[in-house]
C-alpha cells in the first residue's frame, strides 16, 4: 500500500500544494513550525476523518479561507482508490467520488501507523492515552469495532444524564436498567475486539523488543479490564448503582479499561527509564505494524512526524531496516539521506514544498 499523490488546499498554513510520493521513502525537511506536520496530519486525516492534534475541524481551515480541501490518491495490492475531504461548516468525505454517510466506510482504505515524539505519553500518560492507542489501530482493520465503541460512549453519555436526572429530579432509578442493558452488550463486544488485539500484541512484541535491546530487555503486556462477560458487568453496574447516582457518572466500565507494560517484570510506568519509555513504544508500533500486515496482507503507511530525531545512529539504522517494506513519510528538521533506499527529499518553509 502507498500514497501516490497528496493535493492539499487552504489546510493549515498551506494555500495550494499538489505533492507527488515515491513508494519507498519520503523525506520533508524544514525549521519548526513551517508546516510539516500538517502533511502528516492531511494524510492521517484521509485514513481516520479526523486529526489526531486537531479537537475541532475548524482549526485545520487556514485562517484566511472558509475551507479547505484534501485529496489522497493511493495504491493497494488489488486497486487504487481516492480519498477527498471537505472542511467547511461540516466535513463531507468522498471515496472515489461517491461522498460516504458513515465514517465506518472510510476507516481501512488506507492504513497507517504512526509514529510522534507525544507517543511517549502513550506510555508515559493516563489510561485515555492506551486506550486512544488501541482504537485507532482497531477500528482500522476492523470498522464495526468504531460502531460499537460510538454506540458504548453515546448510551454512557446517556446513562450519566439520567443518574443526574434520578439524583436532582428524583427520578426511578430502577429505568436504568435499559441503559444497563445497552451499556453491557456494547462493552462486551468492544472488550471481545481489544482483547483479541492485545493477544496479537504479546505474541509480536516480545520478539520485537527482544531484538531491539539485543535480549537484555523481557516485555509483557497487561490488559486491564472488569468487563470480561455480559452478567458480570451487569452485576458490576447494579452493585455501584448507589455510588453512580451520588456522582452523577458510570464509575465503572469499558471505558476505564488500560493495558500496562513491564520490563523485567517491572511496571515500565513507575520504573522505566526515559530510554526504556521510548525503546518500548517502539516495540509497540512496530508490533501495531506487524499486525497491521498480518490482517490485510500488506504494510500500512508509516508516518514519522519528528521520530527519527528521538534514536540514536544504531537504532536510526535498525529501525529503518524493520521497516523497509512500508512507505514511509518522514519529518524533520535536518536534511536525512537514507543509505540502500529509494527516497525523495523535499523542503517545507513557510507553507511552500519544494522537490530536491
Amino acid at each position: 500500500m502507498w500514497i501516490k499523490n497528496i493535493k492539499i488546499n487552504n489546510f493549515r498554513n498551506y494555500n495550494k500544494e499538489e505533492i507527488n510520493l515515491e513508494k519507498n521513502i519520503n523525506v520533508f525537511y524544514g525549521e519548526n513550525a513551517q508546516g510539516k506536520t500538517n502533511i502528516i496530519e492531511s494524510i492521517f486525516l484521509c485514513s481516520m476523518g479526523k486529526s489526531f492534534r486537531a479537537k475541532k475541524d475548524k482549526e485545520m481551515i487556514n485562517l484566511n479561507s472558509s475551507n479547505a480541501c484534501i485529496e489522497v490518491e493511493y495504491q493497494k495490492q488489488d486497486r487504487e482508490g481516492k480519498i477527498k475531504i471537505e472542511l467547511q461548516n461540516k466535513k463531507n468525505i468522498f471515496i472515489n467520488g461517491i461522498k460516504i454517510k458513515k465514517l465506518s466506510e472510510l476507516l481501512g482504505n488506507i492504513n497507517i501507523v504512526i509514529f510522534t515524539p507525544d507517543d511517549i505519553n502513550i506510555l508515559k500518560g493516563g489510561p485515555q492515552n492506551r486506550r486512544r492507542f488501541l482504537d485507532i489501530m482497531i477500528s482500522q482493520l476492523k470498522p464495526n469495532y468504531m460502531y460499537n465503541l460510538n454506540m458504548y460512549l453515546k448510551t454512557l453519555e446517556q446513562r450519566n444524564k439520567y443518574l443526574r436526572q434520578i439524583k436532582e429530579e428524583k427520578k426511578d432509578e430502577y429505568l436504568l436498567d435499559i441503559w444497563d442493558e445497552k451499556l453491557s452488550e456494547y462493552a462486551i463486544n468492544i472488550y471481545k475486539y481489544r482483547k483479541e488485539f492485545i493477544d496479537k500484541i504479546k505474541n509480536k512484541i516480545k520478539i520485537i523488543h527482544n531484538e531491539i535491546t539485543d535480549n537484555k530487555e523481557d516485555i509483557e503486556i497487561e490488559y486491564i479490564t472488569e468487563c470480561t462477560d455480559k452478567e458480570i458487568y451487569l452485576n458490576l453496574l447494579k452493585q455501584r448503582r448507589k455510588l453512580d447516582i451520588i456522582k452523577g457518572f458510570t464509575t465503572k466500565g469499558i471505558h476505564r479499561d488500560d493495558f500496562m507494560i513491564y520490563i523485567n517484570n517491572r511496571e515500565l510506568s513507575l520504573y522505566g527509564s526515559q530510554g526504556q519509555h521510548r525503546t518500548s513504544i517502539l516495540s509497540l508500533k512496530l508490533s501495531e505494524l506487524n499486525i497491521i500486515y498480518d490482517e490485510i496482507g500488506e504494510y500500512p503507511i508509516l508516518l514519522l512526524d519528528d521520530f527519527m530525531s528521538e534514536l540514536d545512529e544504531k537504532r536510526k539504522k535498525n529501525f529503518l531496516e524493520k521497516i523497509k517494506n512500508a512507505q514511509v513519510i518522514i519529518t524533520c528538521t535536518e536534511k536525512l539521506r537514507v543509505e540502500n533506499n529509494k527516497f525523495l527529499i523535499y523542503n517545507v518553509k513557510s507553507g511552500k514544498i519544494t522537490k530536491e
